[in-house]
């Protein structure tokens, strides 16, 4: 476990390295969180709602995606098809450590670094445009947002292992990628909540494993979801942990024996 721990450690250290990289990183997130905000404040009318949002509720909700964001989606697992097609692979087949647990060990030291900037970033936020937001204060429904989010978490990051596996096969590992970052933008409800969309398109999306990445935690903390909902929806979720897992597995394997170190 302390080796983990290390490569945790070390991706920290390496994000403070390139700071340049990570700084700008965060701007743009900045900007585009204040691009969302301000265009959900200037449609929602003051004391009214659109499509059952209220101003605190939808400026909570665009608000969080961004902390949800820093959980969820802050990863370092993207270099896994880079690794394949370099043939580096090749050092963690031979040394005694977990491949799957090594990336995600640097997935969460980037995390725990994207996380304390996107609590930075929304102080400061609150501090200048002190946004009307919504404060859950049940601690059970913040505690089960906190749970979803963790499998949230485990949903991205296999993900990422699936799009860098496409590396046993193709030296093109960032157009499937920039596509699927394009498109989870959209299925994950990073920019508004689904259930605004028409009923038809919105239980399509809730199908989806994409829903439970930011909107499902997002819900969740707003209190709009009953706990069999809640309930329901983690379950499902779990699910889809597990089926993503399972497909992770068999390409792995089918990729390990496909794999030749081309490039060392």
């Amino acid at each position: 476990m302390n080796k983990y721990l290390l490569v945790a450690k070390n991706t920290w250290y390496e994000t403070v390295a390139y700071r340049f990289n990570f700084v700008m990183w965060r701007i743009r997130v900045v900007f585009q969180l204040l691009t969302v905000y301000f265009l959900w404040l200037a449609i929602i009318p003051e004391n009214g709602d659109f499509l059952g949002y209220t101003k605190p509720l939808m400026l909570t909700y665009v608000l969080g995606t961004s902390l949800i964001a820093s959980i969820a989606l802050a990863s370092r697992s993207y270099g896994i098809g880079d690794e394949i097609n370099n043939g580096n692979l090749s050092n963690f087949l031979i040394k005694p450590i977990n491949y799957f647990l090594y990336w995600f060990s640097k997935d969460m030291g980037d995390k725990a670094m994207n996380i304390l900037f996107s609590v930075l970033e929304l102080t400061m936020l609150f501090l200048l445009l002190h946004p009307p937001i919504f404060i859950q204060t049940n601690i059970f429904i913040i505690f089960l947002a906190l749970i979803s989010s963790v499998i949230a978490l485990i949903l991205y990051f296999l993900f990422n292992i699936l799009l860098g596996l496409i590396g046993f096969w193709s030296p093109d590992v960032w157009a499937p990628r920039f596509i699927f970052i394009i498109l989870l933008n959209f299925f994950a409800g990073s920019l508004f909540p689904l259930d605004i969309l028409p009923k038809s398109v919105f239980y399509f999306l809730r199908a989806l494993p994409f829903t439970y990445i930011l909107y499902f935690p997002l819900k969740i903390y707003l209190g709009q979801l009953s706990q069999i909902e809640i309930y329901i929806g983690v379950f499902i979720s779990a699910i889809w942990v597990l089926i993503i897992y399972w497909f992770v597995r068999i390409i792995w394997a089918k990729g390990i024996a496909a794999y030749t170190a081309y490039g060392r």
